[in-house]
C-alpha cells in the first residue's frame, strides 16, 4: 500500500510564524551555467512548515531535537477529526477511544490551504494533560501551533511537556480519514536543536 504524504511543501511563498526567517532555495551550483552539479542551499527556521518541537523550543531545559526518541515519532496513530473546532478542549477529548495508540493526529481542516497564521484552533492545558493521562506520547495537528499566535506563556506547549507529550505542527491532513495508520514523521538530528521540520507520510493499517 503506498504512502499518504501529510508534509507540506517547502517554498519560497509559502507562509511562516510572523517575524520568523522566510524559507530560502537558492542555487550556488547549476548544470545550466556550466557547472557539473546542481546544488542547493536552504535558509530556514526550525520552525517551518510541518515540524516537530523539541521542549527545549520553550523551556531552557528542556530535551533538544536530536534526543527525541525516534520510537516517539514513528509508529501506529490514530487520525481524529476535530474538523470546524476552534479549541479542542478536555471535553471534547473524553469521549474519543484513542483505541490504545499513542499517538494522535487532530484534523481540524479539510482546506488543502490549511490555516492562516491570523486564526487556528488551539489547545487548552487542561487537553494537553489529559492526553498524557491517556498515555498519548505524541500529539499532532495541522495548525501552526498549539497555543495562540499572540501567547507568551504558551500554555499548552507547557502542558504537554508536563504531560510527556512531543508536539508535530503544520500538518497537511485535509485529504485524510479518520483511522487507524503508521506514521513516520523524523527529525533532522540537528545537534542540540529546538526543532526540525520533518517528513511525516502516513500507511494504512487494516484492521480485522
Amino acid at each position: 500500500m503506498s504512502y499518504i504524504d501529510i508534509t507540506r511543501s517547502l517554498s519560497s511563498d509559502m507562509a511562516v510564524w510572523p517575524g520568523d526567517q522566510p524559507f530560502e532555495y537558492d542555487p550556488t551550483m547549476a548544470i545550466l551555467q556550466g557547472d557539473s552539479v546542481n546544488v542547493g542551499r536552504v535558509v530556514m527556521s526550525t520552525h517551518t512548515g510541518t515540524h516537530i518541537d523539541a521542549p527545549y523550543h520553550y523551556d531552557e531545559k528542556g530535551m533538544r531535537v536530536d534526543e527525541i526518541p525516534l520510537e516517539s515519532v514513528s509508529g501506529e496513530c490514530i487520525v481524529v477529526e476535530a474538523v470546524n473546532l476552534l479549541v479542542i478542549e478536555e471535553s471534547f477529548l473524553q469521549n474519543i477511544d484513542f483505541k490504545g495508540t499513542r499517538k494522535v493526529l487532530f484534523k481540524t481542516t479539510s482546506s488543502e490551504r490549511g490555516h492562516s497564521y491570523d486564526s487556528f484552533p488551539v489547545f487548552t492545558e487542561e487537553a494537553a494533560l489529559l492526553l498524557g493521562e491517556k498515555g498519548v506520547e505524541l500529539a499532532g495537528i495541522d495548525a501552526p501551533s498549539v497555543d495562540p499566535l499572540e501567547s507568551k506563556t504558551l500554555p499548552a506547549h507547557h502542558a504537554f511537556k508536563e504531560a510527556g507529550t512531543f508536539i508535530l505542527e503544520g500538518l497537511d491532513l485535509h485529504h485524510v480519514q479518520p483511522g487507524i495508520y503508521e506514521l513516520t514523521a523524523f527529525p533532522l538530528k540537528l545537534k542540540g536543536g529546538d526543532g526540525s521540520p520533518v517528513r511525516a507520510v502516513l500507511k494504512e493499517i487494516k484492521r480485522s
